[in-house]
C-alpha cells in the first residue's frame, strides 16, 4: 500500500501570517493625524565631471532637482502609501519651498490643517548627491536651512486649538518633533486632553517622535527613538564590540527610558540590527531587521516605522504585532534611496515572504516522503 507523508505547518505561523495580514489590509479604514514639523527634503543630483582645479573639491554636472516631504510630511506620506487616510497639521512659508513641498505631497494626504505664514521660512535639508555613469550615486554634503523664526506663544496656543478640534475624526495621532519649535510638551498635552474628551469610547493611540527633547513626553502610548537618540537622551552609550556588553546596555537604556517617559512601550530601531521592544513587566523582545540587512539610504526611514506602527495600533494591533509590521516596513523602505515609502502591498508580500510554509518550516511528523510497505 501506498501512504504519502503528511505534513502541517508549525503551530501558530499560519495564524500569525494571517493576523499580520489582516491588520494591514485594514489599514484603508484607519485615519492618522499627523502634527509635526514639516521640512523640504531637496535632492540635487549631478555626475561626476573632475576634480577642481581651484581645491580639493569634485565638479559636478548637474542633473536635476527634487523635492520631497520630509519630517511629519514623510510619516503622512507614509501612512497615505501604506493604505491609511492621512489628515496632516503643521506649518510652512509662503515661500517658493514652501509652495513646491505643498506640491509634492501623495494625493492621499489631506493638507487642509497645514497654516501658510508670511513670516515662517520653510526648513529645507539639501542633499547633493554625485555618481558616474555607472555607479550609483552617493550623498555628498548635507546643507540645512532652518525655520529661523521661534513660534510665539499665540501661534502655539492657536495651533493647539486647531489640532484639538482634529482629534475626534481620528483613529490615532503621529506627533513628529523634529525641534522647530512648533510641536512641544504643552501642545502634546492639549491633544492628550482631546483624546480623553472624545465622544467615542474606544481609545485611540498617541504615538511620539522627538528628534531632541523625548523625556519630555510622559504618559503616552509609544515612542520610536532610534539608538543613537536614545544614547543622546539617557547619556548611555549601548554600541559596543563585546555583544553582551551592548545587550546589556540596550537593556539598561530601554528599561530607563520606558520609566521616565511612562509610556506602554518603547520601540527603538537599530539599523541594521533590527528593533527592540520594551514593555512595563514584560521581556524585551528583539526583532532582527528583514531581508539581507543591506541598507542603501536610512533617509526617513523612521517616519516609515512610526507611520506603520501607528496604522497598526489604530487597527487594534497589540505593541508585538505593530513592532513586526514596523520591522518590515524599515527593511524594505532603507533598501531605497532618498525620502521613500513603501506601500501596502509590498508589506503584506514582505508578510508573506517571512512567514511562508514551505516544507522547510513544516513539521516533519509521519514517516518520510515516498513509498512504504504496508
Amino acid at each position: 500500500m501506498l501512504i504519502a507523508r503528511s505534513v502541517h505547518p508549525l503551530p501558530g505561523e499560519a495564524e500569525r501570517k494571517e493576523r499580520l495580514l489582516t491588520l494591514v489590509y485594514g489599514f484603508s479604514s484607519r485615519r492618522l493625524l499627523i502634527v509635526g514639523d514639516l521640512i523640504a527634503d531637496e535632492f540635487i543630483y549631478g555626475e561626476v565631471a573632475r576634480v577642481s582645479r581651484e581645491a580639493p573639491v569634485l565638479i559636478l554636472e548637474y542633473d536635476a532637482t527634487e523635492i520631497l516631504p520630509g519630517g511629519a510630511g514623510n510619516a503622512a506620506n507614509n501612512v497615505a502609501a501604506l493604505g491609511g487616510r492621512a489628515r496632516l497639521a503643521g506649518l510652512v512659508g509662503n515661500d517658493p519651498e514652501g509652495v513646491r513641498l505643498l506640491r509634492s505631497f501623495d494625493r492621499g494626504v489631506d493638507r487642509g490643517a497645514v497654516v501658510r505664514s508670511k513670516g515662517y521660512r520653510t526648513p529645507v535639508k539639501t542633499r547633493i548627491l554625485a555618481g558616474g555613469v555607472h555607479a550609483a550615486r552617493q550623498q555628498v554634503v548635507r546643507i540645512d536651512r532652518e525655520a529661523g523664526w521661534p513660534v510665539t506663544d499665540g501661534v502655539s496656543r492657536a495651533f493647539a486649538q486647531k489640532v484639538a478640534l482634529l482629534v475626534e475624526q481620528c483613529d490615532g495621532v503621529l506627533l513628529s518633533d523634529y525641534g522647530s519649535g512648533l510641536v512641544t510638551p504643552q501642545l502634546a498635552d492639549a491633544v492628550r486632553r482631546a483624546v480623553a474628551q472624545r465622544s467615542r469610547r474606544r481609545p485611540i493611540p498617541v504615538l511620539v517622535d522627538s528628534r531632541y527633547r523625548l523625556l519630555d513626553y510622559r504618559g503616552f502610548t509609544t515612542c520610536t527613538p532610534n539608538e543613537s537618540e536614545v544614547e543622546q537622551v539617557l547619556g548611555i552609550r549601548i554600541s559596543n564590540d563585546d555583544p553582551d556588553k551592548e545587550m546589556d546596555a540596550l537593556e539598561r537604556a530601554g528599561r530607563l527610558l520606558l520609566r521616565k517617559t511612562r509610556m506602554n512601550g518603547v520601540l527603538v530601531t537599530r539599523g541594521s540590527r533590527g528593533m527592540a521592544l520594551f514593555e512595563p513587566k514584560r521581556p524585551t523582545v528583539h526583532i532582527p531587521i528583514f531581508g539581507s540587512g543591506e541598507v542603501a539610504d536610512v533617509t526617513g526611514a523612521g517616519d516609515t516605522v512610526i507611520a506603520t506602527f501607528g496604522l497598526a495600533l489604530a487597527g487594534g494591533a497589540s505593541l508585538y504585532e505593530a513592532a513586526r509590521l514596523s520591522n518590515y516596513a524599515g527593511g524594505l523602505v532603507v533598501k531605497k534611496r532618498g525620502t521613500a515609502t513603501v506601500s501596502q502591498q509590498e508589506l503584506a508580500d514582505a508578510v508573506i515572504a517571512d512567514h511562508d510554509t514551505t516544507v522547510e518550516n513544516w513539521s516533519q511528523e509521519g514517516p518520510a516522503q515516498g513509498r512504504r510497505q504496508s
